[in-house]
Parts: structure tokens; sequence; C-alpha cells
């Protein structure tokens, strides 16, 4: 079955970096999309990046210049690198999985069919 375990998570301050990882198994990863969601308290989840599996991105606005989505095939492994990390980026942060090659609407999370358990992010000074 498919598996999705994030990791990298952490506190930082504001202005600093974290790279999640997200290792997934149970499927042929190099054909499916793949996204990063996040979910603050008392917020709706929303889609942070998602990328196709041709290696197209699509961000969301808040974090368009900051974050970069990227994965390897051939370690099963999707990942976010996120730079200028600020306060409003505090969440828990989800990587999922659309068993295509291509999803319409990469950052809204109906599209998505697996989803792993998350892992906390907190940027605070």
């Amino acid at each position: 079955q498919v598996e999705l375990v994030e990791s990298g998570g952490g506190s930082v301050q504001p202005g600093g970096s974290l790279r999640l990882s997200c290792a997934a198994s149970g499927y042929t990863f190099s054909t499916y999309c793949m996204g990063w969601f996040r979910q603050a308290p008392g917020k709706e989840r929303e889609g942070v990046a998602a990328i196709e599996s041709d290696g197209g991105t699509t961000y969301a606005d808040s974090v368009k210049g900051r974050f970069t989505i990227s994965k390897d095939n051939a370690k099963n492994t999707l990942y976010l690198q996120m730079n200028s990390l600020k306060p409003e980026d505090t969440a828990m942060y989800y990587c999922a999985a659309y068993p295509s090659s291509y999803v319409a609407s990469p950052l809204e999370q109906y599209e998505y069919n697996y989803w792993g358990q998350g892992t906390q992010v907190t940027v605070s000074s």
C-alpha cells in the first residue's frame, strides 16, 4: 500500500531555513504528482507547492521565491526546501500523492488520494 512519511520539521527563528523530506513507498513514485500542504491551528489546510511527474512545479503565492519543491525518483523522496521562513509559515506540513502524471488543480487537497502524517514546522523568535 501507499505510504508517505514526512520528516525534517522543527523549530527555527524567522529568516531561517528547513528542508522537509517525504519518503514514499508502495507505488511507482516517478509517475505520480506530489504535493506539500500545510495546516495552521484554526485554519484550513492549504496547498503550498506541487510537482508533476515531468518536474513541472506550482507554488502558492505566499511561498514563491522562498520555497522550492523537488524530488529524487531514485530515492522515492519528495523535498521542500524552505528559506526565509516567517512566523506565518508555522503549521503542520503534509505531503500528498496523486496517482497520475498530471493533476488539474495541483494545490487543491481534494485532488490527492494519499497523505502522510505530517511534520510540525514552528517559526518563532
